[in-house]
């Protein structure tokens, strides 16, 4: 008996209609980066980074609404270019990177804001999972590079109360006021490479002739 898989291949498409749009990107390591930007001393602000991001994306060609994102930090590469504060930054007070060495972000809903995109999910820092929502600017328009890769970037930013997710070490000044202040502006500066689509897979070899 001859078996066709077209009916099946249709039924599948028509059932999902984004699947034929959905296009996988990575995030390129290399040319991405989170930065942060917290009150100091209530008179100046600290900048720091994270210097390895990993995750990956799905682009919805035809609604981008149906999108989705995940986001991994590793957090043990805070550079506040200052390695005593690092060094702070990554102890049980703050970060405790030994215990929660990552920071990740899961979309769970991606909405239009004019030119650009509110992207709303989960991100867990410090054992903690909170809601938040980013700020998303780029992502809609797609690049080649000279060699060939498929591009698209963006920028991407929130804003965070620290003790929501348990960072809650400060210092009480003489003059009034906190060491560290509690908001922290965060900004995520990504580059996708997009995956080349799955080869399909080999037809099943057919059996000898004479043999069942």
């Amino acid at each position: 008996m001859k078996l066709s898989f077209k009916p099946v291949v249709a039924a599948l498409v028509l059932a999902s209609p984004s699947m034929a749009f959905a296009a996988e990107f990575a995030i390129d390591s290399a040319h991405s980066a989170a930065q942060f930007s917290v009150k100091h001393m209530m008179v100046s602000n600290v900048r720091g980074a994270f210097s390895k991001v990993t995750g990956s994306a799905n682009i919805d060609e035809k609604d981008i609404t149906k999108s989705t994102v995940e986001a991994t930090i590793d957090a043990t590469t805070i550079n506040t270019n200052e390695p005593k504060r690092d060094e702070h930054l990554r102890s049980a007070d703050f970060f405790d990177t030994a215990k929660f060495p990552t920071i990740i972000f899961k979309s769970s809903k991606v909405e239009k804001a004019g030119q650009n995109l509110k992207v709303t999910g989960d991100l867990t820092m410090h054992g903690v999972t909170k809601p938040v929502t980013l700020d998303v600017e780029g992502f809609t328009t797609e690049a080649k590079d000279p060699w060939g890769n498929i591009k698209r970037g963006g920028t991407a930013t929130t804003k965070i109360n620290r003790k929501d997710f348990g960072l809650g070490w400060n210092s009480v000044l003489e003059t009034g006021g906190v060491a560290v202040g509690e908001e922290v502006t965060i900004t995520l500066d990504l580059e996708l490479n997009k995956k080349a689509p799955a080869a399909p897979a080999a037809p099943a070899a057919k059996p000898a002739a004479g043999k069942k």
